[in-house]
């Protein structure tokens, strides 16, 4: 049986910031939050990335809870661990330190393993007139396919 691809994306992500630099982590979980991924009941849209000391977690991901779990089911926000290599680590420790950039997570997937992967972005965050040149791109490529659609 084929397994249909889960990819769960943070539409917000290129909107609301600049992606300077992407990272592929690797995360922490449950039994029972693996299940729920696997099932595309997981939502990126309020999500962020902080260092906790020398650990890079990410919060408030919404995993919804596995629907055959008992007592021990997890908590949907609760914080998870991204697990990066040291020297990526202290890469982006360095650049968030610098007061502009943070991390966000883009997006997150099942790779050909069978395991859950996020990809997170160091990012800089847009202003309103960059968001406003940003929804008139969006506007023109669409009058332009319309066109080439005629």
């Amino acid at each position: 049986m084929a397994q249909e691809k889960i990819n769960i994306k943070n539409r917000k992500a290129k909107f609301n910031y600049e992606l300077l630099d992407i990272y592929e982590a690797g995360i922490k979980l449950l039994g029972t939050e693996i299940k729920s991924i696997r099932k595309g009941q997981a939502s990126l849209q309020e999500a962020y990335c902080y260092f906790d000391g020398e650990k890079l977690m990410v919060k408030n991901m919404h995993i919804a809870e596995w629907t055959h779990g008992n007592i021990n089911n997890h908590a949907p926000l609760r914080e998870r661990l991204l697990l990066l290599h040291k020297r990526e680590i202290r890469s982006l420790m360095g650049d968030v330190e610098k007061g502009t950039r943070t991390i966000v997570p883009v997006n997150l997937y099942i790779n050909d393993r069978g395991l859950a992967k996020m990809r997170i972005a160091l990012a800089q965050g847009k202003k309103t007139y960059d968001k406003r040149e940003s929804l008139k791109e969006k506007d023109q490529k669409r009058e332009v396919d319309r066109a080439l659609k005629r």
